[in-house]
């Protein structure tokens, strides 16, 4: 445990300016951002008796090894600043307001010719425009459902879409007039992208002016005398009518707001926000996280403002549909909430600035506003009811997890972060390794890496302690190296691994964020302009593998585990333990010892090691079937005419596998670039296939 006193800046040398503020741990890593009016003021407090601090906030002093600052000339600047900062450096110790469950939307992929209208789930992808979150899937099936019948846009998949022009007849939703048949041409794709600018409109709450319309043509078939479009319009809406009652009305005044309620205790806060447009409540969104320290009411609503608005609009940018109501959509023209924060005047001109009209960020005081927001309030401890319940055991488990490894294993500290290797191949062949990173003990994703063994030996056979002898050394030197104050990087040819997301894409390059806000403010603190060990001189972030694992852990038994413990003891690595978890019984090996450690079956701590261990094998295989599948497409396809290493390199990376290269037409064949209707028979052929 560090003492705070040895990195305190020394007095006078904080300024009274506004600014935003990161701590820093032993390794470079930014662990706590934070912003204040004064930072003199503010960390100040931080260095104040430990005893009196928030137990969470007394753990962040302890772990931190330096605190430095950036002035900035208003506290605008400073909202926008933090909120960057912690977009870029995902800090563990602040609070990030990240949804526990994933909320179905509506999306419509304006980005196409066609545009289609489906139910989604997951991030927000450019050229998509999204309505919601809804609380259920079928909700927005059934509105859909509705709606169609006004505006019969095209819900069918790609592939569907492609078989109906094939074959040139519409699907049965066509036959029944809820959808407009692009497929066959009944509608051209401007007119059918106004059917589903209409239905967008529709969502969006403007409604009234769409349904006076409609009205107005009906009156108008009427005294034309042609009734059966005036009772088409008639039950368009009706239709449309029905699907607005869904939606319960909770602000007659036609009110655009976000209604912001939290409930909590010493431990945990529960947030609830409820969406309302046009007086309807149209989405709601929750989530439980952990309090990070003392703040009051007001400030912890101020970091929930700023990281919730501010993801908000970079998530708008993304759908790169150039229409201001689309912004305004996601930033109301009201913000209700329970307690203002002490800079409510600055985030209400920053909130007004992102959406780009006046924004009113306020308490409810009476009314119906009021009353709706004590509604959002019992739904936001209803929530963190339901949560204590269902997750009574999970932190607990976790922490008592990592206390058994530390108790059984006899280390100085609980593992806070453990990283497992495994070796997968078959026969000796297509020999590759995974290495995955459990935090807390959770996956830690983005740190996850794949190698390619260059140095299993053996003929006909693998080396397993080899290939375990080789990551381990190439891990380490990579730790080495990232810890040098230059930016040279290994020099060592075998330290290269191949960085691998496992489900996210900031792996090679970082978490990345807008630094744009940072270049314009004054940089108090000089050492930032000095070169760290473990910190990247370009972009100011340490390194990923700037700092070694608490736990080492290898999948087998003795003879790997030694393997792993001579590699650290060539290269001087002593503050790191090394444990090897064997599949036969589930014994934990620690090197030196002549018999294994025997955790319990029911032991939480074997539990862990065993998802740790399963997690690396996991991701091994995944990486070796993909590694022997491109290898096996490229030598069927060896002494193919005209099909030369670049075009089988093209092969395989469009297809991915033999099945589907096998499956594969003519046409899609030689869709492909470099491959010509001749190659596209000569690879047929190969592969046993005729013509199609």
């Amino acid at each position: 445990m560090a003492d705070p006193t040895t990195y305190r800046p020394a007095p006078g040398t904080i300024p009274t300016d506004p600014g935003v503020y990161k701590f820093r741990d032993k390794h470079g890593r930014v662990i706590y951002v934070g912003k204040a009016k004064s930072l003199r003021s503010r960390l100040t407090s931080y260095f104040a008796d430990i005893a009196s601090l928030h137990p969470r906030t007394r753990q962040m002093v302890t772990t931190a090894a330096s605190v430095e600052w950036t002035v900035v000339g208003t506290e605008v600047e400073a909202l926008q600043l933090e909120y960057n900062w912690i977009k870029e450096f995902d800090p563990r110790f602040n609070v990030r307001y990240r949804d526990d469950k994933t909320y179905p939307m509506l999306a419509v992929t304006l980005n196409e010719e066609y545009p289609r209208l489906f139910v989604y789930r997951g991030p927000r992808r450019r050229g998509v425009r999204y309505f919601g979150p809804y609380a259920h899937a079928w909700a927005i099936r059934e509105t859909v459902d509705l709606l169609t019948r006004v505006f019969p846009a095209r819900t069918c998949s790609t592939g569907v879409f492609k078989r109906h022009r094939q074959i040139d007849r519409p699907c049965l939703l066509g036959y029944i007039d809820k959808c407009s048949a692009p497929c066959i041409g009944r509608v051209s794709a401007q007119e059918h992208r106004e059917i589903v600018d209409d239905f967008c409109d529709f969502l969006a709450g403007r409604t009234d002016l769409m349904i006076k319309r409609l009205e107005r043509e009906m009156s108008t078939s009427a005294e034309q005398l042609d009734f059966e479009r005036a009772a088409r319009l008639r039950d368009d809406v009706g239709a449309m009518r029905r699907a607005m009652e869904k939606q319960a009305v909770v602000l007659g005044d036609g009110t655009d707001a976000d209604v912001i309620a939290m409930v909590g205790d010493q431990l945990e806060m529960s947030v609830q926000v409820f969406h309302v447009r046009d007086g309807r409540v149209r989405g709601q969104r929750g989530w439980v996280v952990e309090r990070s320290d003392d703040d009051s009411a007001g400030e912890q609503v101020g970091q929930f403002l700023t990281q919730f608005y501010g993801a908000q609009v970079d998530l708008d940018a993304t759908v790169e549909i150039d229409d201001d109501r689309v912004r305004g959509e996601s930033i109301p023209r009201e913000v209700l909430v329970g307690d203002l924060p002490a800079d409510h005047e600055e985030l209400q001109d920053w909130l007004s600035e992102l959406r780009g009209s006046r924004v009113s960020l306020r308490v409810p005081q009476r009314g119906d506003k009021k009353a709706l927001f004590e509604t959002v309030t019992r739904n936001a401890g209803e929530a963190l009811a339901q949560h204590k319940l269902r997750r009574a055991g999970d932190l607990t488990t976790r922490s008592a997890a990592l206390t058994e490894i530390q108790e059984a294993l006899g280390l100085d500290q609980a593992p806070l972060r453990i990283e497992c290797i495994d070796i997968s191949h078959v026969q000796g062949t297509d020999v590759v390794a995974s290495l995955v990173v459990f935090e807390d003990g959770l996956p830690r994703k983005s740190d996850y890496r794949h190698y390619s063994i260059r140095e299993a030996a053996g003929e006909g056979r693998s080396d397993d302690v080899a290939s375990i002898a080789e990551v381990t050394r190439r891990r380490f030197l990579r730790h080495r190296a990232d810890q040098a104050p230059d930016d040279s990087g290994p020099t060592d040819p075998t330290t290269a691994e191949s960085p691998s997301t496992g489900g996210s894409s900031a792996t090679a390059a970082g978490v990345g964020g807008d630094r744009g806000a940072a270049s314009s403010v004054a940089v108090i603190d000089e050492a930032d302009t000095n070169p760290r060990p473990g910190i990247d001189p370009t972009t100011g972030r340490p390194r990923r593998f700037a700092y070694p694992p608490n736990l080492f852990v290898v999948d087998g038994g003795a003879p790997q585990v030694h393997a792993a413990a001579a590699v650290l003891d060539e290269l001087g690595i002593t503050d790191v333990s090394i444990v090897g978890l064997a599949k036969r019984l589930e014994e934990v090996w620690v090197p030196g010892e002549d018999d294994p450690v025997i955790l319990p079956r029911t032991s939480e701590a074997l539990f862990l090691l065993q998802r740790v261990r399963d997690e690396a094998h996991r991701f091994a295989i995944t990486f070796h079937r993909s590694k022997r599948s491109k290898r096996m497409t490229e030598s069927v396809l060896d002494g193919v005419p005209g099909l030369g290493h670049t075009r089988r390199t093209a092969l395989v990376t469009h297809f991915g596998s033999v099945a589907r290269l096998r499956e594969a037409t003519l046409e899609d064949i030689s869709e492909v670039p470099g491959i010509g209707i001749a190659t596209a028979r000569a690879v047929r052929a190969a592969l046993g296939g005729g013509e199609q």
